[in-house]
């Protein structure tokens, strides 16, 4: 009779591959120019200080002047409007990267929100919000500077979140917008491996950090008044009123391990498609748990099921070769 994976082998195999590699400092590479969109605040500016610090030089992306007026001041970077649900502001950037001179090596793709709700009672507007700025975001920044990219042969980069594999109540929304970058990762590093290119893509997928995001969702759905509205789940409303009474995320570290993980990302020789950093064991447990229970409720039940030994083997396969995926893909179909 055929069996299951067990969850011992998967945790090791998904465990070896969630441990980011050492960074890549400067120091093996010359100046580059990378774009940084949401620099403003949190994550996307820790990463700007550290490439700036590292001697790279950095166009960050923010909307309101005095964040770029206070970017522009730090030293090799430069503040520039960026609202990546603006097509127009897009490409207005694009040509000022351009008249700059430098090239581009890569685009960190930081830019994100948090729109919470119920998904049977999430408003249109609420959800396209959502997805117009997680995934039509850097979809259209990376399309607008995809030439520049191409030129020098660099990195694609998208901040994900854990939350791409974890999904829970009221987090629908922003979890199918990370879902959506795990694919859009695979989809785009495939195709520049089809055609040739060096180019690089990851997905870096942070756990909890210090940021502002949780404080600009939570100003957003209490001035909305919908937590007001009435609700089939009353009990979520009053959570999100509690949620939100502290929502500056205070409690949680500075998220250096991000940019850690950024700087590999974008300067390494050999970087992951995929990087999962968080600050505290018990975060990367819930994650590859959910991982495994997938690959688990996967493989139970059907005519092709693999027995214990052939999963196995194609863990052991894959942790020694890391191609076992694609090797697979090329095999006939049978």
């Amino acid at each position: 009779m055929k069996t299951v994976i067990t969850l011992t082998a998967v945790f090791l195999c998904l465990l070896a591959t969630a441990v980011a590699p050492p960074v890549a400092t400067a120091d093996e590479h010359p100046q580059r120019a990378v774009l940084v969109t949401g620099a403003s605040s949190g994550i996307g500016l820790k990463i700007t200080e550290r490439l700036a610090a590292e001697g790279h030089f950095v166009y960050a992306g923010a909307r309101k002047p005095e964040d770029i007026e206070r970017l522009s001041a730090m030293d090799n970077v430069m503040g520039i409007r960026l609202d990546v649900t603006i097509q127009k502001e897009i490409d207005a950037a694009v040509e000022l990267v351009r008249n700059e001179g430098r090239g581009l090596w890569g685009i960190i793709n930081n830019a994100g929100v948090y729109a919470g709700g119920p998904m049977l009672e999430m408003s249109e507007d609420d959800l396209r919000f959502q997805l117009d700025v997680n995934i039509f975001g850097p979809y259209r920044v990376n399309k607008a500077f995809a030439d520049l990219i191409l030129e020098s042969g660099g990195r694609f980069n998208v901040i994900s979140s854990i939350s791409g594999t974890l999904s829970g109540p009221g987090s629908g929304a922003y979890s199918m917008s990370k879902h959506a970058m795990e694919a859009y990762t695979d989809s785009l590093a495939a195709e520049m491996m089809m055609v040739g290119s060096p180019v690089k893509v990851s997905s870096i997928a942070p756990g909890n950090y210090k940021s502002r995001i949780a404080e600009s969702a939570c100003k957003r759905v209490l001035e909305s008044g919908q937590l007001d509205n009435e609700s089939r789940w009353p009990a979520y409303n009053a959570r999100m009123v509690e949620r939100c009474k502290d929502a500056s995320r205070s409690e949680y570290p500075e998220p250096d391990d991000v940019a850690d993980a950024a700087l590999h990302a974008m300067f390494a020789e050999n970087p992951k498609e995929h990087y999962m950093v968080v600050p505290v064991r018990s975060e990367a447990e819930w994650t590859i748990y959910k991982a495994i229970e997938e690959v688990v409720e996967l493989n139970r039940g059907h005519e092709h099921s693999f027995t214990r030994d052939e999963l196995v083997e194609m863990l052991d396969d894959e942790l020694e070769t890391g191609d076992g995926f694609e090797r697979a893909m090329q095999r006939p179909r049978q």
